[in-house]
């Protein structure tokens, strides 16, 4: 998910079953875009999601583990007063400011000294790239994962066909299509 998508998910998005995959279901944005550029005065914008029409919706498939930690969530943090699940002490929208400031805390104690001193994971949009990077290295269709993330195969092959170059299974893989039509 984009930060905006998260900052914007709601309760009713959530299908969060027991022990199996759940998903979400996006449907708005909320990209923050300071005072001055909105009408309301408000640091956000509500708006639909990036690239689509207005009310037009993306299916993210999440697995249990993430399913069991909202639910977690949920029942010790409740949501916002709107549905949303993530707000600020005074209910409002996390600015990213704060998130930032957490994220850069949880790196230093993820992180080695060494991986910390380097661009590895600097920003919190990094999970959204280490995500979709994970689900080509698993060998998920490229035509699904541009589902998934929500833009489009020229977006995927540009910014992540380093991770489709030289996978060591990829001869095998072929080779195997290549055996069964031979018969």
């Amino acid at each position: 998910m984009r930060p905006s998508e998260i900052a914007a998910l709601k309760r009713t998005d959530c299908v969060l079953p027991e022990e199996s995959w759940g998903e979400l279901i996006l449907e708005e944005s909320r990209p923050e875009v300071g005072a001055g550029w909105t009408d309301d005065g408000t640091s956000y914008e509500q708006r639909g999601l990036k690239r689509r029409a207005r009310r037009a919706t993306r299916s993210a498939p999440i697995p249990p583990i993430l399913v069991g930690l909202l639910r977690t969530h949920l029942n010790t943090q409740g949501t916002a007063p709107d549905g949303r699940l993530l707000r600020a002490v005074g209910g409002g929208r996390v600015r990213s400011t704060e998130y930032c400031e957490v994220w850069a805390k949880a790196r230093t104690k993820a992180l080695s000294t060494e991986e910390a001193n380097t661009p590895l994971d600097e920003v919190p949009y990094s999970l959204r790239h280490a995500g979709i990077s994970l689900w080509l290295k698993a060998g998920v269709d490229p035509v699904e994962v541009t589902r998934r993330a929500g833009h489009s195969l020229a977006v995927l092959y540009r910014f992540y066909a380093k991770i489709l170059r030289g996978q060591s299974g990829s001869n095998s893989l072929i080779d195997a299509v290549l055996n069964e039509a031979a018969g």
